[in-house]
């Protein structure tokens, strides 16, 4: 029974099913007597009927503008017809192409073969561009066109496309219309052919199949008979295949000498990285033709491209090569000749070819094509600033170095992947050696490598080699401290943490899915650490350098899995531990690690309700006993290196929380008033936690019901507090002992008095249940404050940099100093009319982070429209000034008295230079009264004040509207009038040299005026002329030559390319004459050839310098 189970089996019901492809296959109904097929499905039929009457009714150049999907009917019924009218289907394709090309033409088919294909194409005239055009309906333009193309290529490879006359033709117009000047003709031109010749090539792959199938037929049937009707229909095979193959190599070189060899070096980049990347297809495609030196040559040539975009393309299309195993051995002389700019291209200005870059480079690392020696420049770029750069050359060193991936001609190719951790980690401890002295760096070579090496998330394997469990992995202190290093920062990344800052500062944000992988994360850390933490911290407890990345890993453990797992013996073990620490080290990273790690197990998790509170009541009773262990410390106050160390502790503990102890703050004052001897670091914590017991207490007032008592000890403490810092206002200015120890008590004393002006600013206070709070500094106090700021101002350079290394001084220099006197400017804290001007006379005088500063407090102030920025302006002036006249009365050095003088002069210019613009006509009134004050302070001290006039005025007098200097000369000379001025000519000679610039600006304003009235010729390029066929008058510019018939021959036209590949010009420079309409570049195309072959001769090529690569800055901003 040849009947299966599924031909029993009962229909579905419903639509009845379709039948089987098997059960017609071999119907003898399907033909009939004559041969022909079955007919089509009504449908079929139907959309055959559309797409033949679409045909009959739309040109060539419709379809492929509009009508995609019809392309494949055109190009059969194309072939179709050219086996009966040659002529005809030609003239169609190549008028096709023409129009494209946006030209109008009026040329017929006959005309093809009469004319040269130069003639036809200069004929040609420009009307649209279709090429670069925005508009809706062209969108799929260049995708059709490259599909028509490819599919009359295809179609015609059993016939037309060997007959050596249709794509000769075709050929012959592609190169001619290249090379002429108007760039969307080179666009157009450029694009099909070089999708002619990838065309050809997906032709000749299948024709080499074909001779290879061929080949192995003949070989087997010679075997049985030398000679034969069956071996003989197979050499002639053989041999036509062989042909065919060999036509269409010799169609795709004469495009690549005729069109590629010119075009790949066009002005127009697009051409450029066009050709190059239809070069990467050719190569990879067909390297039995396109592998060999002579066409690789321009893949190396053009990275050095002035566009970034070309660099790229070429970049990628050897990544392409480079990728296939076979080529190889055939790439080995280009990569001698282009390696050098291969690697340097990986520090390249623009990212994304740097990267593409490295990624080549790794390419050639994996095939042992680069030795080690020539990476020494890339792992610099390890630190560099863009996180793009950074991350792809982690993945190189990764693939090189650490997991050491090798690509061989051998069997035992080596895989890094499948080694153990131990190994991986190793190696990645041999280059943290390399930036073992700086933590930073260390962070950002783990950030760049994190992705790429599982071996860091193997926390185990990790604690393991901490531990010494893996005798066979011996590490030195070194080696354990980056060890620690890399499992801190590596559980921050997985945690969703950076450890390196990021470049637009924005905060991290994850989905669910995201937030459940850290939080699995999370979680597998916890797990790893949860008995062996105890046992680290025990070990490393008197390492400072490992203790503090040890400690901060508390806060990335999910606490509540020692209450899940019944192991709260260790986690107060860990606590106690972390407690030792705190006491054991005096270091900012250490205590402040400590102070983190146990106020966060007294928190828990701010996401985390469910904390257990067992846990949490052990942790506040440690901070509880840590108060007072540091209390008791103060109170003794054995000596002074236990009092700063305890003071730091305090400091740090203050920083997190609000430590409420009555006594406290009376026993730093106590130890402050009694013992003045003593160092100024001690000194200095002494203030700072006095006035973080004072900021907490405010903080913890209730604003709207407080009690008398929190006020009364609130008034007391700030009191207390003033009088400290106001007998350091008055002593520290004639301090005898120098040093960076006094500088640092100097500027904390100016940046705690002012943050306790602000705190405590009267205006803040008036009229509420705090008004006794409210504070205004009396003038003197303020004066004495400028005093100390100023001499601070004054600090070398060399005192500055002085213990660079120490700890808590990063705050504490002219920057800060600067910063706290501009804040009580702007907040209004204290009166504008006194340090404003003080603070502004400052502004060139100590380097560009302070003049940034006060350039900000300028800014801000000038938003205040009741501020008068003249008086500000012009008491600044004052100040500068007086202190140069100062040093000229004290008879000191002339470097330091020039020094002031030049200082005066420079902020004279920099606050002239806010009035520019439309600045300059709204503050006109602003600028006359800085100039008439000047003047009036000038001439209050005759002569002894004149020099004020070319110190200070001078900048302000380009800035004077015309109108306003009449009135200036003729107050000045009302001021002379009674004075004799020849008796001391030199102290005279700057009220001359103010005079003359009045003058000289009056004269000039009055010959621009005169100017300004006469009528102005325009200049630059001619309108452009609009197209307007039927307006009288206007000659029809359609159908114009694109250029004169001179004589000039094709070779001519390397002059109009060849400034492409070595120019110095701009690419938009060159878009300007492409895009101008016909009339304007056809009266110019001679001309510009000629010039363009002159300027190319004497032009030289030049190479591009890579970027530098980035730097660690420090950014300064004014809160």
């Amino acid at each position: 029974m040849e009947e299966t189970l599924a031909t029993l089996r009962r229909p579905k019901r419903g639509r009845p099913p379709k039948p089987r492809v098997e059960d017609h296959a071999d119907s003898e109904d399907d033909f009939d007597g004559e041969g022909r097929a079955p007919p089509q499905s009504k449908r079929k039929r139907a959309a055959s009927a559309a797409a033949a009457a679409s045909l009959e009714d739309l040109p060539l150049i419709d379809i492929i503008k509009y009508n995609g999907r019809l392309i494949s009917h055109a190009v059969k019924k194309l072939v179709e017809d050219y086996e009966t009218n040659k002529n005809s289907v030609t003239f169609q394709i190549l008028a096709m192409l023409f129009e494209v090309c946006g030209a109008r033409h009026e040329i017929y088919p006959d005309y093809l073969h009469e004319s040269d294909v130069d003639e036809i194409v200069l004929s040609l005239g420009l009307v649209e561009d279709n090429y670069s055009s925005k508009q809706k309906d062209l969108k799929n333009f260049k995708e059709n066109l490259v599909t028509f193309w490819d599919s009359l290529v295809l179609e015609c490879q059993n016939g037309p496309l060997f007959d050596d006359i249709l794509f000769q033709k075709i050929k012959d117009y592609v190169v001619a219309l290249s090379c002429t000047p108007p760039r969307m003709y080179r666009q157009v031109a450029s694009l099909v052919g070089l999708q002619l010749v990838t065309s050809f090539i997906s032709v000749a792959k299948t024709l080499s199949g074909q001779r290879e199938t061929t080949q192995r037929q003949l070989n087997a049937e010679k075997k049985k008979q030398s000679d034969g009707p069956l071996v003989e229909s197979l050499n002639n095979r053989l041999a036509l295949t062989h042909e065919n193959i060999t036509y269409l190599e010799e169609l795709m070189r004469k495009i690549f000498s005729g069109l590629f060899m010119h075009r790949y070096r066009d002005v127009d980049p697009e051409i450029r990285m066009s050709c190059i990347k239809s070069l990467g297809i050719w190569v990879v495609s067909y390297p039995s033709l396109f592998l060999q030196d002579i066409y690789l040559k321009y893949l190396g040539w053009t990275l050095n491209d002035k566009n970034a975009g070309v660099r790229r393309t070429s970049i990628l299309a050897l990544q392409s090569l480079y990728e296939v195993d076979d080529n190889i051995p055939s790439l080995g002389l280009f990569t001698e000749r282009f390696y050098t700019r291969m690697i340097q291209l990986a520090d390249d200005i623009d990212v994304s070819v740097a990267v593409s870059a490295i990624g080549l480079i790794k390419q050639l690392l994996r095939h042992q094509l680069l030795s080690d020696d020539d990476l020494g420049p890339l792992y610099d770029l390890l630190i560099d600033e863009p996180p793009m750069i950074r991350r792809a050359i982690g993945e190189l060193v990764y693939d090189h170095l650490i997991a050491q991936n090798i690509k061989t001609s051998h069997p035992g190719a080596r895989d890094g992947e499948n080694e153990p951790s131990e190994v991986h980690i190793g190696r990645m401890l041999q280059i943290l050696r390399e930036f073992s002295d700086d933590p930073v760096l260390s962070s950002y070579v783990i950030d760049d490598i994190w992705d790429d090496m599982k071996a860091m998330r193997d926390w185990r394997c990790i604690i393991s080699m901490l531990l010494d469990e893996k005798p066979a992995i011996e590490l030195t202190d070194m080696d354990g401290t980056n060890l620690v290093r890399m499992l801190q920062a590596s559980a921050k990344k997985a945690v969703g943490e950076r450890i390196v800052p990021a470049v637009d500062n924005r905060k991290l944000y994850y989905n669910k899915g995201q937030k459940e992988i850290l939080e699995n994360s999370k979680r597998e850390i916890t797990s790893a650490l949860l008995t062996r933490y105890p046992l680290l911290l025990r070990k490393y407890m008197s390492d400072k350098a490992k203790i503090s990345p040890l400690v901060d890993m508390m806060v990335l453990l999910k606490l509540e899995m020692y209450s899940f797992k019944r192991l709260e013996k260790h986690f107060k073990a860990a606590v106690d531990l972390i407690t030792d620490a705190f006491f054991k080290h005096g270091e900012k990273d250490a205590l402040r690690s400590c102070i983190q790690a146990i106020t966060f197990c007294c928190t828990g998790p701010a996401d985390q309700k469910d904390y257990p509170a067992d846990l949490k009541d052990y942790a506040e009773n440690k901070l509880n006993r840590e108060v007072n262990t540091i209390k008791l410390a103060l109170q003794a106050g054995d000596d002074e290196y236990s009092l700063l160390v305890n003071l730091k502790r305090l400091y740090e503990l203050q920083l997190s929380r609000y430590v409420k102890n009555d006594s406290l703050f009376d026993d730093m004052y106590r130890i402050l008033s009694h013992l003045r001897d003593m160092d100024n670091e001690v000194k200095s914590f002494l203030l700072l936690n006095m006035y973080l017991q004072v900021a907490w207490c405010l903080h913890a007032i209730d604003g709207e019901n407080p009690s008398e008592s929190s006020i009364d000890e609130l008034l007391s403490k700030q009191s207390s507090l003033f009088d400290q810092l106001y007998y350091y206002l008055v002593v520290l200015p004639t301090y005898q002992k120098e040093g960076r120890s006094t500088t640092v008590l100097s500027c904390r004393v100016c940046i705690i008095t002012a943050e306790m002006w602000c705190l405590f600013k009267k205006s803040k206070y008036s009229s509420t249940r705090l008004e006794s709070l409210g504070y205004l500094p009396q003038l003197d106090m303020v004066q004495k404050f400028w005093k100390l700021c100023e001499q601070q101002l004054n600090v070398s350079d060399e005192t500055e940099d002085d213990d660079a290394n120490e700890e808590y001084i990063e705050d504490t220099n002219r920057d800060a100093v600067m910063i706290a006197a501009a804040k009580l400017v702007l907040a209004d804290t204290v009166s504008k009319d006194y340090l404003g001007p003080e603070i502004v006379s400052h502004y060139v005088s100590h380097g560009t982070s302070t003049t940034e500063i006060i350039k900000h407090l300028i800014t801000s102030l000038k938003k205040n429209e009741n501020f008068d920025m003249a008086i500000l302006f012009f008491e600044a002036l004052k100040r500068a000034y007086e202190r140069y006249m100062t040093h000229v009365h004290d008879g000191e050095n002339q470097n330091l008295t020039g020094k002031s003088y030049s200082e005066c002069q420079d902020l004279a210019s920099r606050l002239s230079g806010s009035y520019v613009g439309a600045a300059r006509n709204k503050n006109k009134s602003q600028i006359l009264k800085i100039i008439q004050d000047g003047v009036s302070f000038a001439f209050a001290d005759l002569p002894n004040q004149l020099s004020f006039l070319e110190a200070a005025l001078l900048p302000f007098v380009s800035k004077l509207s015309s109108p306003d200097i009449p009135d200036i000369l003729a107050d000045l000379e009302k001021r002379t009038q009674a004075t004799n001025m020849d008796g001391n000519r030199s102290a005279w000679r700057p009220y001359f040299t103010f005079v003359e610039h009045l003058r000289e600006k009056h004269a000039k304003n009055e010959v621009l005026h005169e100017e300004e009235e006469k009528p102005v010729r325009r200049r630059g390029r001619p309108r452009k002329v609009r197209d307007v066929p039927d307006a009288p008058n206007v000659p029809d510019v359609r159908g114009k030559r694109l250029f004169k018939d001179d004589g000039r021959n094709s070779s001519d036209e390397e002059s109009i390319s060849a400034s492409d590949q070595h120019g110095d010009g701009d690419d938009d420079d060159s878009d300007d004459d492409a895009n101008q309409p016909l009339i304007n570049t056809i009266r110019s195309s001679a001309s510009k050839l000629r010039s363009l072959k002159v300027s190319q001769q004497g032009t030289s090529s030049h190479k591009r310098n890579a970027g530098p690569s980035g730097k660690f800055q420090g950014v300064l901003s004014l809160n």
